[in-house]
């Protein structure tokens, strides 16, 4: 399982999730957010795997930050075409698709991306875009055949661990960790992190 914590700026709490057990760190590039990345921090992690997180961003931004912070994979937050992905991928990067999901017909939006993403990211609706802090109904995935592995966010926190341990989807990859682990706006608790992982990775999934 891929374990992502998200929303990352400041460089000594970056330096002390970096430890936690963490494959992916996420960096957010959208202004709006109270999260949002606008210089370089003082210390990136070398031992994961960088994410930026953009929202309906022009190519050009895109990799200008790709470049500036060396990021490895694209997640896509906004109205992204799949021509988008599609181009992202040749520059090198894997990309993730984020959908936000309130009925079963949403799953259907993640159709015209099955040949263009390499991972999807499952979230719950809210005003805007980003995370609102809050669980979406997981019994919708049931109704996702599709063959792009997902990772699960939406309202994950230290009190989580009972309802991952009870789901399953065979294309299931991992988890997106966030404002369930804050002490502040980009702030991670890294020993709350560290604990919920050792946990979470005891499950039998």
């Amino acid at each position: 399982m891929i374990i992502k914590v998200c929303g990352m700026r400041e460089a000594g709490n970056i330096r002390n999730v970096e430890t936690t057990g963490t494959d992916w760190m996420g960096f957010i590039f959208y202004a709006p957010s109270s999260r949002f990345v606008s210089s370089v921090p003082e210390y990136l992690p070398t031992k994961v795997k960088r994410v930026g997180v953009f929202v309906n961003s022009p190519m050009d931004y895109i990799l200008q930050q790709a470049r500036l912070m060396q990021l490895e994979l694209i997640q896509l937050h906004g109205e992204e075409s799949p021509e988008l992905c599609t181009q992202l991928r040749k520059e090198g990067f894997k990309v993730i698709k984020a959908f936000s999901l309130k009925t079963e017909d949403d799953i259907r939006n993640t159709d015209i991306y099955n040949s263009c993403c390499d991972y999807f990211l499952f979230d719950t609706p809210c005003t805007g875009y980003g995370g609102s802090g809050k669980k979406f109904d997981w019994q919708l995935l049931e109704h996702y055949k599709g063959n792009v592995p997902f990772l699960l966010s939406g309202g994950l926190s230290p009190d989580s661990l009972e309802e991952l341990s009870r789901f399953h989807h065979p294309r299931w990859a991992g988890i997106d960790l966030n404002s369930g682990f804050e002490t502040s706006p980009a702030v991670k608790d890294a020993e709350a992190i560290r604990t919920f992982i050792k946990k979470f990775k005891s499950l039998a999934l």
